[in-house]
C-alpha cells in the first residue's frame, strides 16, 4: 500500500475536533510500581462511557457519514467493544445499528450492546465477516469496520495526541494490538510529532500474528482456532491490509505476553492502581511487567484500552 494511502496527522487532528465533545479526554495516571528509570503512566481508556477506546473511532467514522447513509442503517462486526461503540454512535446520531457478534463474545459485552439499542446477530466466530457482508448486500447498510478504515484509525489516533500533550518527554508508548486500528492511529500521531518516541504493539502469545508479521516483514493471518485460545477476547482478530501498512511503516516492534502475565496484569491494575481492566486492556501492563528491561530509558505510557471484563472472570483472576 502506498504511503499516500496511510492516515495522516491532519486526519487525526480532524477526528479530534469532530469527537471532542463526545468522548472523555482520559488522564494519564502515574504508578508507584514502575521501574525508577522507566516510570510507568497509564492511559485509562477503560474509563470511556462504554468502557473502551473504541468509542473514538466509531464516533469519528459514523460522524463522517452523510445523514442519508446514517438513516439507512449501519452494520459492523465485533466481539464486544467496537459493538458497543458503534451502538452508542448510532444512538448519538439517531441511526439504526446492527452488530454481528461471535457466539464466544462475553455476555457482559452482548448485553451492553443490546442495552444501547443495537440489533445483535450471533454467529460462529469464523462467520462474523461473511455475515456482515451479507447484511450489507441485503440491506445496503453503511459498514463501519472495527479497525480496517481510515476514519476509525484516525479516531483511535486521538489517544496519541493526548499522550504527547500530557507527557511531552514520553520515551515509549505501549499499545494493544488485535486488528491494529488503535496501534495504527496512535503510531500515526506519535511518530508525526515525536519520531524518536518508541511505539510498540502488545499482544498475547496465543494471538501473536502481529509479532510474527513484523518479524517476517509480511502480514500473517492466524486462524480463529489459534487466536481464540487467549482470554484476551478483544485481541483475537488479525491485522487487515490497511492496518498492516501502518504498522510496517510506523511501529517499532510488537511484544508478546503469556496468559499468566495477562492475568497478573489484571490483578496489578486492580489492586495497585485501582483500575478494572479486561485482559485485552491489561496486555500493555503485562508487556511492561514482562519486558521492562528491554525498553528504552525514560517515561513509559501503557494504554489500558478497555475494562469490559466478565465479573466471574475478574473474581477468578483476583483470587488466583
Amino acid at each position: 500500500m502506498a504511503e499516500s494511502a496511510l492516515v495522516t496527522l491532519e486526519d487525526v487532528r480532524t477526528a479530534a475536533n469532530r469527537i471532542a465533545d463526545q468522548v472523555l479526554r482520559t488522564p494519564l495516571v502515574a504508578t508507584s510500581w514502575g521501574e525508577p528509570d522507566k516510570p510507568l503512566w497509564l492511559k485509562p481508556e477503560n474509563l470511556q462511557v462504554i468502557g473502551a477506546f473504541k468509542v473514538r473511532g466509531a464516533l469519528n467514522a459514523v460522524g463522517a457519514l452523510t445523514e442519508q447513509e446514517r438513516a439507512h442503517g449501519i452494520v459492523t462486526h465485533s466481539s464486544g467493544n467496537h459493538a458497543q461503540a458503534v451502538a452508542l454512535a448510532g444512538r448519538e446520531y439517531a441511526a439504526p445499528v446492527t452488530v454481528v457478534m461471535p457466539d464466544t463474545a462475553p455476555e457482559v459485552k452482548v448485553a451492553a450492546t443490546l442495552a444501547l439499542g443495537a440489533e445483535v446477530v450471533m454467529v460462529l466466530a469464523a462467520e462474523r465477516e461473511s455475515r456482515t457482508a451479507e447484511l450489507v448486500a441485503e440491506h445496503g447498510y453503511a459498514y463501519v469496520p472495527p479497525y480496517e478504515h481510515p476514519d476509525v484509525i484516525a479516531g483511535q489516533g486521538t489517544i496519541g495526541l493526548e499522550i504527547l500533550a500530557d507527557l511531552p518527554d514520553v520515551a515509549t508508548v505501549l499499545v494493544p494490538v488485535g486488528g491494529g486500528g488503535l496501534l495504527s492511529g496512535v503510531a500515526t500521531a506519535v511518530k508525526a510529532l515525536r519520531p524518536n518516541v518508541t511505539v510498540l504493539g502488545c499482544e498475547p502469545e496465543l494471538a501473536g500474528d502481529a509479532a510474527e508479521s513484523m518479524r517476517l516483514g509480511e502480514r500473517r493471518v492466524w486462524p480463529v482456532e489459534q487466536t481464540y485460545r487467549t482470554m484476551a477476547d478483544s485481541l483475537r482478530t488479525g491485522l487487515g491490509e490497511l492496518t498492516w501498512a501502518h504498522l510496517r511503516e510506523r511501529v517499532d516492534g510488537v511484544l508478546t505476553v503469556t496468559e499468566d502475565a495477562i492475568a497478573e496484569a489484571v490483578r496489578v491494575l486492580a489492586t495497585r492502581s485501582r483500575l478494572v481492566a479486561e485482559p485485552g486492556g491489561a496486555v500493555t501492563t503485562a508487556a511492561y511487567l514482562s519486558h521492562a528491561a528491554d525498553l528504552p530509558a525514560g517515561p513509559v505510557v501503557a494504554v489500558v484500552s478497555g475494562g469490559n471484563i466478565e465479573p466471574d472472570l475478574l473474581v477468578k483472576l483476583l483470587g488466583s
